[in-house]
């Protein structure tokens, strides 16, 4: 018998790329919120989601910090098991009358970021993020009225974007794109090569979560062009507003909402 939550299975279970949830998240969020094309968001959305009723055009371009960790808390004493940094994009849609949240890009850089992407249905790729940290003490940022913070993402050595934030004031809110439960396709195509093996529509979010306060401010938004890419199509029309904000998550699983 071979154990493991995923690949590869062992006698021992220890190999295995990513452990079984629940899964513990502690990170720092700087998210930039604008409006595009709706019909671009549109073309993210294979049936039966359609376009949220209002704001359609809204997207999340988000950074996140993560240290993350399993109910053992064992990869927090081997940081290189537990922190890695993302950046992503979420739009909002609608399934059966009920808005949600949805991740179309997300780059990682770690593989066992990867596999769990895998598992949830986000759709991660290998990229390089990187983000300012804020902090009490020297020349970084801290979190108050006026803090600028930079925010960069490549992918097969292309600039994807970057971006400055600068904050102004405390936020009830870290933004509304990202407010939702997520609606995610979990998809593996057949090994005959003849339509999916697995082709699930599903809806997850955080189990529990915490957060500290919320900072809005405004950012300065630029994206850029590449081969393997797509990004630059959700065109930057009309900024709404930047946060920062730091929280934890746990995330243990979600539920099938359609299945073919």
């Amino acid at each position: 018998m071979t154990s493991g939550f995923f690949y590869p299975k062992t006698a021992t279970g220890e190999s295995s790329l990513i452990p079984a949830p629940p899964w513990h998240y502690s990170g720092d969020l700087l998210t930039i919120e604008y409006r595009t094309d709706p019909d671009r968001v549109r073309d993210l959305l294979p049936e039966p989601l359609e376009l949220a009723e209002d704001d359609p055009g809204a997207v999340a371009l988000i950074w996140a910090d993560w240290q993350s960790c399993s109910d053992s808390r064992e990869e927090l004493l081997d940081p290189v098991r537990s922190q890695y940094k993302e950046a992503f994009v979420v739009v909002r849609c609608r399934y059966d009358g009920t808005h949600y949240s949805r991740c179309v890009y997300i780059w990682v850089d770690k593989d066992f970021a990867v596999a769990r992407g895998i598992h949830q249905g986000y759709p991660k790729k290998f990229g390089s993020i990187h983000m300012t940290r804020p902090h009490p003490y020297g020349p970084a940022p801290r979190l108050e009225a006026g803090a600028r913070f930079g925010a960069t993402l490549a992918a097969a050595d292309r600039r994807l974007a970057q971006a400055v934030v600068t904050l102004r004031e405390p936020s009830d809110t870290n933004g509304f794109v990202n407010g939702h439960p997520m609606a995610h396709h979990r998809t593996l195509p057949s090994i005959t090569g003849d339509g999916l093996a697995l082709d699930e529509l599903i809806e997850s979010g955080a189990k529990s979560f915490e957060a500290g306060p919320a900072w809005r401010g405004e950012a300065d938004l630029e994206l850029f062009e590449a081969p393997t890419e797509e990004l630059a199509r959700l065109v930057v029309r009309e900024p709404i507003a930047a946060y920062f904000r730091q929280l934890g998550v746990v995330w243990d699983g979600g539920k099938v909402l359609e299945k073919r």
